[in-house]
């Protein structure tokens, strides 16, 4: 008789344990700069020429079908180290138009997840714009504008790319993504500077509207985390806790700092591909909760085929083209992916 009673304690224990466990589903957001992914037309008022089969880089109908092909493969695997379905979100740069990025979306890997996407026609003269990549299943877009960047006396001279702001719904939560290229570091640190400083002004402002939205920004900034265009214009911390209400999270300054970088120059490792988030995305308390989307870990993804294997360049992203020669590789950046958490 006793055993019969602690075997049915036991047995309502387990069985209010199991009714306790909470399912939680994890989802990957993603950046990868495409390195010039243009067809082989010429858009009518941008300096395009090298990217037309007699331009410099003789960019012939084979050239952008692998272009596409690699492009694609590498897209379909960012966040599957994790997630078997991938990312549910990617923003994209230098991509020349819509029709491009339909082209990508085709492509079988992407196709086989229906991947859509989001693409405003942008100023810049070369044509490289900035798109966000998506799967329907997890991301339902509602409003999608391109903020400009405004030119500011005695900083730019010409116009350059905007912030494409995608809003919409991910795991049921509000969510606003801001995709940006910010301009080279050819101008200076000023531009990147004013850049940050617009880019924060379109955060609160839509904070204002609506307090609950949860904001990612990403794109290829240009510059590291350290720099002054992020941590100070922009805003993006290094640790959660000394995020302000009013500031943001950066999870990529201690990985750069680490070792592991997005792309190289002069042999060293820069993180210039970051993706950070408003504080209502956080578990600085170490709560757990996850009853809202809530950032878990960032990473850059790093695959051999990514990567030149031998020369001069052996060690760096594989680029498309290098000194003149093509090489049919994927970027001269690596792809970054950060992972949240919300429960089912």
């Amino acid at each position: 008789m006793r055993k019969n009673i602690l075997f049915l304690l036991l047995m309502t224990c387990s069985l209010t344990a199991s009714a306790q466990e909470k399912r939680i589903g994890m989802y990957a957001v993603g950046f990868y700069n495409l390195e010039n992914l243009f067809d082989i037309e010429h858009d009518e008022g941008k300096n395009d020429y090298e990217y037309l089969p007699d331009g410099a880089n003789q960019w012939t109908a084979l050239k952008y079908e692998h272009k596409l092909k690699n492009m694609s493969r590498a897209l379909a695997d960012m966040g599957t180290d994790r997630l078997k379905t991938g990312c549910a979100i990617i923003g994209v740069s230098e991509v020349e138009n819509a029709h491009c990025l339909a082209d990508l979306c085709a492509q079988t890997p992407l196709a086989a997840r229906n991947f859509q996407f989001c693409h405003i026609e942008g100023p810049d003269s070369r044509g490289v714009d900035c798109g966000l990549l998506y799967n329907p299943r997890f991301f339902t877009p509602s409003k999608i504008w391109l903020q400009p960047y405004v030119l500011k006396e005695g900083v730019n001279e010409r116009p350059t790319r905007g912030f494409l702001t995608v809003q919409g719904t991910l795991a049921g939560d509000s969510i606003t993504v801001i995709v940006c290229h910010w301009p080279s570091r050819f101008g200076g640190s000023p531009l990147r500077e004013w850049a940050g400083e617009q880019v924060r002004t379109e955060k609160d402002s839509i904070l204002a509207a609506n307090p609950t939205m949860k904001i990612i920004i990403m794109g290829d900034m240009n510059d590291d985390p350290m720099d002054k265009s992020m941590a100070k214009s922009l805003g993006a911390r290094r640790k959660m806790e000394d995020a302000k209400p009013d500031q943001l999270f950066n999870p990529w300054w201690d990985i750069l700092l680490s070792g592991t970088g997005t792309l190289k120059y002069d042999g060293r490792w820069n993180l210039f591909d970051q993706i950070v988030m408003t504080p209502n995305c956080l578990d600085v308390q170490k709560k757990k909760d996850y009853s809202t989307l809530t950032f878990n870990r960032a990473e850059v993804q790093y695959r051999d085929y990514l990567m030149q294997e031998n020369g001069k360049f052996k060690g760096n992203p594989k680029r498309t083209h290098a000194s003149g020669v093509w090489l049919d590789g994927f970027s001269d950046h690596l792809p970054v992916v950060a992972y949240f958490l919300k429960n089912l």
